[in-house]
């Protein structure tokens, strides 16, 4: 069931596999939607959907009050806030950039007072939960920056997420973010060594998976996804190749904070062996399918 909240003129630029399903939620939910990507193909089923597809972010910012923005990176998310055709070309006094992408908390501090230069507001908006749970509203979203415009645009935010945390200033909900993601990553580790080890002991894995889940150390991953790990399913929900650039991320943010972070550091190396390895652009859980064969070296 989609929840309401007032007509609104939103914007989506980044329709890969989360934006897109963003985006389709949002049109059952009632509102006007107009998406840009730079790989057009990417907009065919949103714009069966009845969203407007335009070629620019320029245009996106001309005709939306919101835009979320859901691409790769910060340098990306520069690219289209202030580059060519960009947000800022076709923005005005008032409107809102709420950014789901994932990125540095320094560089979303800085793309906030850029925005707030040209008199746009930039709310960091980076959420929990892929393709699956965004088609239907069900992701966990955390949210930054001028709390008066988050108030202000609230429906649409828990439009878009069954849970929505406030958190303060610019840059508290990036560095959240990373975080989680940080966790997605061990997780995905700890199951497949103990995948791993099981099966070297000749153990079914689903009885390692049922002893888990009877205990406080089950996760969501691990009554879920790890069933279909053991199966060698991994179509990608969130890539292997996207996870180990989060991690790129996180080990930037921790040297920024002055800090050092051993395990994501270790996480960074072996997540990068995979890529290296062809399991790139499979669901990050493949990380089993990459250790399972170096486990045999």
């Amino acid at each position: 069931m989609c929840k309401k909240s007032h007509h609104m003129r939103i914007g989506i630029i980044g329709t890969g596999l989360l934006g897109n399903a963003v985006g389709l939620h949002i049109l059952k939910s009632g509102h006007e939607l107009t998406v840009y990507n730079r790989t057009k193909s990417k907009t065919a089923e949103l714009e069966r959907g009845g969203a407007v597809v335009v070629d620019s972010a320029k245009q996106v910012a001309e005709k939306s009050e919101i835009i979320f923005v859901v691409v790769k990176n910060a340098d990306a998310v520069r690219k289209v806030a202030f580059g060519e055709s960009c947000i800022s070309c076709g923005g005005r006094d008032g409107m809102v950039v709420a950014d789901m992408s994932t990125i540095n908390p320094i560089d979303s501090k800085e793309i906030a007072s850029e925005f707030q230069k040209k008199g746009i507001t930039y709310l960091g908006t980076p959420v929990m939960g892929g393709p699956n749970v965004a088609i239907t509203g069900q992701l966990v979203m955390m949210v930054d920056g001028d709390r008066g415009t988050y108030e202000r645009y609230r429906s649409i935010f828990e439009t878009v997420a069954s849970k929505v945390f406030y958190l303060g200033e610019s840059g508290t909900a990036h560095a959240i973010k990373l975080a989680m993601n940080l966790q997605i990553a061990m997780l995905a580790l700890a199951l497949s060594e103990g995948i791993t080890l099981a099966r070297s002991a000749s153990i079914d894995p689903k009885t390692f998976l049922e002893i888990l889940n009877s205990t406080y150390f089950k996760t969501g991953m691990s009554e879920t996804k790890a069933y279909k790990m053991i199966d060698g399913s991994f179509e990608p929900t969130f890539t292997l190749r996207n996870l180990k650039k989060d991690l790129d991320t996180i080990n930037e943010a921790a040297k920024a904070f002055g800090i050092k972070l051993p395990m994501s550091t270790k996480a960074n190396e072996v997540y990068q062996k995979a890529v290296d390895e062809g399991f790139g652009d499979i669901d990050y859980t493949g990380i089993l399918k990459y250790l399972m064969e170096s486990a045999r070296e």
